[in-house]
């Protein structure tokens, strides 16, 4: 009888064609290969289990990684909020910083333009002053009438941009003084108005009628008629206003009074 020899390359290969049929046949080997897989491959129903578990993980982890995405977009946004609320806060101070300096410049200004005002004011008070005591000066002799007379015609062609003029005349039939004598006035004419004033350091009652009548003498010699009689003086006798008033002159008692030429 001839033995038939076979190596073991192809013995594993007859045995892996006839596994399948012998397990259908014989259950001992069917139990031997069973117990071979469980102890080397997990079951069906382990490897489903961890299969979902492995899902369940990762389902886990994509939620926590969201979770953590949202709470890192929160506080982006929270940090968001914060830098545009502490850019409007930097806006509003600037605007109120800004505001306040233009309040204190104006302020600043607002006391400048007093500041001015009063100096002028000042300054007005002590020309006036100065007048009021060249006008004492004069009427004790200190100063002389014509000396005050100038001063006014300065300061009146100076504020109100008018020429003074001084008039003289001869009254041979002494209407004016009751005997002949020379007549002098300063006249006034702007825009065809003919103002005819009086300025001196002191009116007395007597001064006042004697302008009066110079005016009128001055009108019927040159045949025309006075606007205005102004009296300019800082010392006027209280008798004196009376008279004046009867006799429509205007009174005031320093140049800068005078009312629009």
């Amino acid at each position: 009888m001839t033995q038939i020899t076979i190596d073991s390359e192809q013995f594993d290969q007859l045995i892996l064609q006839r596994l399948p049929t012998l397990m259908q046949q014989n259950p001992q080997i069917q139990g031997l290969v069973l117990d071979w897989a469980r102890q080397n491959f997990a079951e069906r129903q382990a490897t489903d289990d961890r299969f979902y578990q492995l899902l369940g993980e990762l389902k886990r982890d994509r939620e926590e990684q969201n979770r953590k995405w949202d709470e890192q977009n929160r506080k982006w946004d929270e940090a968001k909020q914060e830098f545009d609320r502490l850019l409007d806060e930097l806006a509003r101070n600037r605007e109120e910083q800004n505001r306040k300096w233009e309040e204190q410049n104006r302020k600043w200004d607002d006391a400048k333009q007093e500041f001015n005002r009063m100096n002028e004011t000042i300054i007005a008070l002590g020309k006036k002053l100065d007048r009021s005591i060249t006008a004492l000066g004069a009427r004790w002799g200190i100063k002389s009438e014509s000396a005050f007379r100038n001063a006014l015609v300065g300061i009146l062609e100076t504020s109100f941009a008018v020429q003074v003029l001084n008039i003289t005349d001869y009254d041979d039939e002494g209407k004016v003084f009751g005997r002949p004598d020379r007549i002098e006035l300063d006249v006034i004419i702007k825009n065809g108005l003919l103002i005819i004033c009086e300025l001196k350091s002191s009116m007395s009652r007597s001064d006042m009628y004697t302008f009066e009548r110079k005016v009128r003498f001055y009108e019927q010699r040159h045949q025309r008629q006075a606007n205005r009689m102004l009296v300019i003086s800082p010392m006027v006798d209280a008798r004196a206003e009376k008279v004046a008033k009867q006799l429509g002159i205007e009174v005031y008692s320093d140049s800068m009074d005078v009312e629009e030429l």
